[in-house]
């Protein structure tokens, strides 16, 4: 019998990742909160475009409404829950699909963020995977439509890393490895802990300056003012997954010391960083936001303290100041609650020790 798979977030990365399941005939099972996306699924399906050299496609899907859940007890148990909620609502998201599990089944944080932790205190590690979306730039532009500001990452950019917490291969991890790389390049992992911390740093470099800017990921690059404040969040960042022993993958195409010594002022490691990036931006969208952008322009709560807030938090437990990740989360927060608005000035104008 086919695997039966839920989804549980049918946003941006889940819609995304679900729609190639569903259209390579696997059985999958949407559960997102939104109404009028659940609606628009259940009437036309899935719209998935690309902004480059891919073409797009529509996908009959089955898609239920959180309140719609409960059908789950009536069928075949759930082998394979992916959570690709925002981070705040990982705990009620896992606690909704744990009940409907497979007793051998088992629960897939494919989010932003570290909330495997979170995922296990309600399912148990022993039914915890991880999988990290690298550099995938999705978006829901508006009910059933996902939008891709990119082409495929192919042979180019490994998209998807799936593993297991205690990093052993298994075969459950290459199961989820073979169900995410229906949608762009993938591989299991042994080291999903230092996965996860470059992709946070990545995070860390680009969302919370998108969301209290007001700016999308090229006009920041475009900017030497919020390139080098971007560079130090995630020199911040890579010093404090390292003080916590991670063993760090390449960050947006480059080692994680030249981004920590370039965030430390070293020119070589900035020209470096620059060369680099502006690189890897010809492949994107420049009208590309990331999430947290996005989520600033819906009116939607951000993720910063997930991100920037997290590294601080973790930073003083090592005894390491983050003094950029620290302020920008204040200054996110301040956007979020409508106390500013964005605004460039808001980090071009900020002065720093």
């Amino acid at each position: 019998m086919a695997r039966k798979i839920a989804i549980v977030g049918a946003g941006a990365v889940g819609g995304y990742a679900g729609a190639h399941m569903a259209q390579a005939g696997e059985d999958v099972t949407f559960i997102d909160p939104w109404p009028e996306h659940v609606a628009h699924m259940r009437k036309h399906g899935l719209r998935v475009t690309h902004a480059m050299d891919v073409a797009e496609f529509s996908v009959p899907v089955r898609a239920l409404h959180v309140t719609d859940a409960q059908q789950l007890a009536k069928e075949n148990p759930v082998d394979i829950a992916f959570v690709c909620m925002k981070s705040y609502d990982t705990a009620w998201a896992t606690m909704l699909i744990r009940q409907y599990l497979a007793a051998d089944g088992y629960v897939v944080s494919l989010q932003n963020c570290m909330n495997e932790e979170t995922v296990a205190g309600i399912v148990g590690w022993g039914k915890t995977l991880g999988c990290i979306a690298s550099s995938i730039t999705v978006n829901l532009p508006e009910p059933g439509h996902i939008h891709r500001g990119a082409g495929k990452g192919g042979a180019d950019h490994t998209v998807f890393r799936a593993g297991e917490v205690h990093g052993r291969i298994t075969a459950r991890a290459e199961e989820v490895c073979r169900l995410v790389g229906y949608s762009d390049s993938a591989k299991v992992t042994s080291n999903l802990w230092g996965e996860r911390w470059s992709k946070l740093v990545a995070n860390v470099m680009g969302n919370g300056l998108s969301a209290c800017t007001g700016l999308a990921g090229g006009e920041v690059l475009q900017s030497e003012l919020l390139r080098r404040f971007s560079t130090r969040l995630g020199s911040e960042a890579i010093r404090v997954g390292q003080a916590q022993g991670y063993q760090l993958e390449e960050i947006l195409h480059l080692p994680p010391e030249t981004i920590a010594r370039a965030g430390e002022g070293d020119e070589a490691a900035t020209r470096a960083c620059d060369e680099q990036r502006f690189k890897d931006a010809k492949r994107t969208s420049s009208a590309q936001r990331p999430s947290m952008g996005q989520d600033m322009q819906k009116g939607r709560r951000t993720e910063i303290e997930f991100l920037n807030g997290f590294v601080a938090r973790e930073g003083e437990k090592v005894g390491l100041a983050c003094n950029a990740n620290a302020a920008l989360t204040d200054i996110v927060k301040r956007v979020e609650r409508g106390e500013l608005k964005p605004d460039p000035r808001h980090i071009t104008e900020l002065r720093m020790n």
